[in-house]
């Protein structure tokens, strides 16, 4: 009983994060249709400028460059009028476990060998295992902190580019702009339905177990256990059925596997000069 009842606040809490997560997004669409510089571009130059700088942070190996990008999308972000607590707050959480979490073992000199300024432990001898050499000292290398910083660097940069494009455009005109740009229907397919699907199932998950927790009254271990697994089938049936009924509905109203463009005109006159001035920075960075 007790096991069973420290384990439901876990559980409300993981369910209330997923429902901040829905709500969060919803609240993306309307940063989308704000006032800012980058949500009157059009999608067509967003979606160009995501690919263009992804390039760029890929190639550039040095730290001016990415200090630069994270100059640049700080700027876009201000007068894009997003909540910088929000962005940033997302973007450092994914960098620090995607980024430096990942590539912390680089800084020892038994991942990248150079100069080492801070000893962790000291072997009586060094050791050879086939193609790894394993020095007698341990520690953290300056050529190491270098690629850790870049490594970081360039994904808080990658993450930052692609929110700040999902940040200010609808995720239809998203898929609008990847159709103009010629990507195959199969792809945006994919990512259409898998971008549905997410939704579904997050939102059939909240009301599973907001429907459990009012029909509680108290916890028992057993009975949790067997819900919990009883359900996890439940729901993936669910969802998988939900599907299914989305795409029947869009087979009843003439889809046949093409991706369509409807009133989708031409890039207009200040779209092509905030297109060509991200170009110039963009130029910029890549030689500098």
């Amino acid at each position: 009983m007790t096991g069973a009842a420290s384990r439901m606040p876990f559980l409300d809490k993981s369910v209330n994060h997923l429902a901040a997560l829905i709500k969060t997004t919803y609240i993306q669409w309307d940063t989308a249709h704000k006032e800012g510089l980058f949500q009157k571009l059009d999608a067509r130059v967003k979606v160009l400028f995501l690919l263009f700088f992804i390039i760029i942070v890929s190639v550039k190996r040095t730290l001016l460059p990415e200090v630069a990008i994270g100059g640049l999308v700080f700027i876009l972000a201000v007068v894009s009028r997003l909540d910088l607590l929000s962005f940033y707050g997302r973007v450092l959480f994914l960098g620090f476990v995607f980024g430096f979490l990942i590539a912390l073992p680089s800084c020892l000199n038994i991942v990248v060998e150079g100069e080492v300024i801070m000893p962790i432990m000291h072997l009586s001898e060094p050791y050879q295992f086939w193609v790894y050499r394993i020095p007698e000292t341990i520690g953290i290398t300056r050529q190491g902190l270098d690629v850790v910083f870049i490594l970081t660097l360039r994904v808080i940069n990658s993450l930052s580019i692609s929110f700040l494009v999902i940040y200010t455009t609808p995720f239809q005109e998203i898929m609008k702009a990847l159709k103009s740009l010629r990507v195959p229907d199969t792809f945006l397919m994919i990512i259409t339905l898998s971008y549905k699907y997410i939704f579904i199932f997050a939102q059939t998950f909240e009301d599973i177990h907001l429907a459990k927790k009012g029909r509680t009254v108290k916890a028992n271990a057993a009975e949790a256990r067997s819900w919990v697994a009883g359900r996890m089938g439940f729901l993936l049936r669910r969802t998988r059925t939900r599907c299914e009924e989305v795409f029947n509905a869009m087979l009843a109203r003439g889809f046949c596997g093409e991706v369509a463009i409807h009133n989708w005109g031409k890039v207009g006159k200040m779209d092509i000069m905030s297109g060509a001035g991200l170009l110039l920075a963009g130029c910029f960075v890549l030689f500098i």
